[in-house]
């Protein structure tokens, strides 16, 4: 556009054709200087007013006309980069003729946009085609107009409520290093400033900091820092570290990683195959698992740490075998009901697996003692095993595995008809860090159970349904072992309220007590009120001589009390019980109409009602 408006704009055109002949001429760039309102309405909104006309250095002079040669180091650059946009470009526009007569453009400006239009006219608004297209239309100011911009130098820029606040460029006086310094202010006249003051001139220290500091060239982006700030974006599960999301994705069942979570992305699903999930296996009652499955899960996770296969019918030795065979660091088994396996699967595992630590083989009817040979001299880490209801085991496996297995723990036994008090004997005397020792129903008598004494590290002991049980060896075991805090005497009818009245003396550490089907009465629970400060939990359910007299007693008198069953004491009536639960809330009691009274609490809370129940 300034070799068009020039006085010389042919020679230059034919000059520059007879120099470009012959060679490429790269394309020139059409795009706006400012990529926002309009450059004009920068330049006015500058901080100060802009100088007189001065010729500009000599390198600088060759590059423009020189009717605008004249122009300050800010108004210079301003204008070559203006003057550059092709005529077509603009269009006559209220606000820039609202700039024209405001007097704050540089006259060299002003003589490119024509002759002003007379104050009483509308004039439209003038934008940039490529980039100014976007911007609300501005009608004309109705406010009066300050006559000294240095007194407020906004007072001509466009008070529109509607248009936003536009960032002021560097001023002449402000900036020395583009042009080799500031020009001195000329009269307003001279400048066409249209009655503004002329500034004085810089001091010779003010022109040196100046000149140091340097002039900062106009954003690419000016009105950037006037728009409104855009929202945050919305946050994003995925953005937290795969660490924190593997964290979360460990509280969910297998189920929900496998069914649900894995098929919601790419990502996720990556995730739910992370090796620490299948560390620890529990595809318990699924009998979609076979021997197949099996395998191809043990192929693909070779670490497998715990496997719980329980009523898992589908699945035999041989997917057992496999398993053993391809994660030799298994530590802890579970197959309770899987009555299809045999000696086969516990031998794999105990051949393969030397770091075992726990098997719980329940309810297994042909499991023999080859397989407990083969735990006991295999695998010395052993310290959980339960095989109760696995009816063919004897003394002859159970005493192999308490000499090989010296770290045993914890040994649960039930209705296993052949083991009797020479298991009991050999536990005893070759487990010493026992804590949890359970033999209900089996064929155990008093004087296999006193062995027991010998464990000080006894925590818990399950002696239910044994029938030789007398009372002497109980109060025995619960004067020695210091450390118990769990007994359970159910369905022994020799217990009576004088073994009762000896546990709660003796009995330092016990806090749970259960009485189920012993031969007891009111005594009993006076004693444990009077003379236990410890027990939590006490059950004499279906002893037949409890009263309302003994349960009132025992949630008076004791401190410690949090749990009482009444179930099936027939002279406990429900009237006196109700009137317990009113006086001692922090008391559990524990009866059918109690009972039943909570399960529907429950069932409330979780949001059932009476007709949905029926309407399934």
């Amino acid at each position: 556009m300034g070799h068009l408006l020039s006085k010389e704009a042919a020679s230059l055109s034919r000059e520059r054709g007879r120099r470009c002949r012959g060679r490429k001429v790269p394309p020139r760039s059409r795009s706006c200087f400012l990529r926002g309102p309009c450059m004009l309405c920068f330049i006015v909104h500058s901080a100060s007013p802009p100088g007189p006309e001065q010729p500009l250095p000599g390198r600088d002079s060759l590059l423009l006309p020189p009717p605008y040669a004249a122009l300050g180091a800010a108004e210079q650059r301003a204008a070559r980069r203006l003057l550059r946009l092709p005529p077509a470009a603009w269009e006559p526009r209220g606000r820039c003729q609202r700039l024209l007569l405001s007097g704050l453009l540089p006259s060299p400006v002003r003589s490119l946009l024509g002759p002003a239009r007379p104050p009483g006219e509308v004039a439209s608004e003038m934008v940039c085609k490529r980039k100014g297209a976007g911007l609300p239309a501005c009608p004309p100011c109705k406010q009066p107009r300050c006559g000294s911009a240095a007194a407020e130098p906004e007072a001509a820029a466009c008070q529109c409520p509607g248009d936003p606040q536009l960032c002021a460029l560097p001023s002449t006086a402000d900036c020395a290093a583009g042009g080799g310094g500031a020009p001195p202010r000329g009269p307003a006249g001279e400048s066409g400033g249209g009655g503004q003051p002329a500034s004085p001139p810089l001091e010779e220290g003010e022109k040196e900091r100046n000149s140091e500091a340097g002039c900062e060239e106009p954003l690419e982006h000016p009105g950037d820092c006037c728009r409104e700030p855009l929202p945050p974006p919305a946050p994003d599960i995925n953005q937290l570290p795969p660490s924190i999301l593997l964290k979360i994705f460990s509280n969910l069942s297998l189920n929900e990683r496998c069914l649900s979570a894995s098929l919601v992305c790419k990502y996720w699903r990556d995730l739910c195959l992370d090796f620490q999930f299948w560390k620890q296996l529990d595809l318990s009652s699924r009998q979609q698992v076979t021997d197949e499955l099996l395998e191809k899960i043990a192929s693909r996770s070779q670490n497998i740490t715990e496997i719980n296969i329980s009523d898992c019918r589908n699945v035999s030795d041989t997917g057992v075998c496999v398993l053993a065979f391809k994660c030799p660091g298994l530590l802890r088994y579970t197959a309770y009901r899987c009555k299809q396996l045999s000696d086969t699967s516990i031998i794999a595992v105990a051949s393969q697996c030397p770091l075992l630590q726990k098997v719980h083989v329940g309810n297994q009817d042909r499991l023999t003692d080859e397989g407990l040979k083969q735990l006991g001299s295999k695998c010395r880490e052993l310290k959980d095993i339960h095989f109760g209801q696995c009816y063919k085991i004897s003394d002859e496996g159970m005493i192999i595995i308490a000499k090989g297995c010296l770290k045993l723990q914890r040994i649960y036994m039930q209705e296993n008809k052949l083991v009797t008090d020479q298991s009991v004997k050999a536990f005893a005397e070759h487990c010493p860090e026992l804590q949890y020792v359970g033999f209900m129903g089996c064929s155990v008598t008093s004087k296999g159970v006193i062995h027991l004494t010998n464990l000080r590290n006894l925590s818990s002991l399950d002696l239910r349904h044994i029938t030789e049980l007398d009372n002497e060896t109980v109060m025995e075991i619960v004067k020695r072992c210091k450390n118990l805090n769990s007994l359970n005497l159910c369905l022994n009818w020799i217990i009576n309220d004088r073994c009762v009245e000896v546990i709660a003396k003796e009995g330092r550490n016990l806090k749970e007590l259960y009485l189920v089907s012993c031969k007891i009465t009111d005594y009993a629970l006076i004693a444990i009120g009077r003379y236990s400060m410890t027990i939590e939990t006490v059950d004499v359910g279906w002893c037949k001589e409890i009263t309302d007299h003994g349960a009132t007693q025992i949630a008076q008198s004791s401190k410690s009390l949090r749990y009482l069953g009444l179930m099936r004491c027939d002279q406990v009536n429900e009237a006196t019980v109700e009137q317990l639960v009113q006086q001692y809330p922090h008391i559990t009691f524990s009866t059918v109409l109690q009972d039943c009274k909570r399960t529907l609490e429950r069932a409330y809370q979780m949001g059932w009602t009476p007709n949905m129940s029926t309407a399934s």
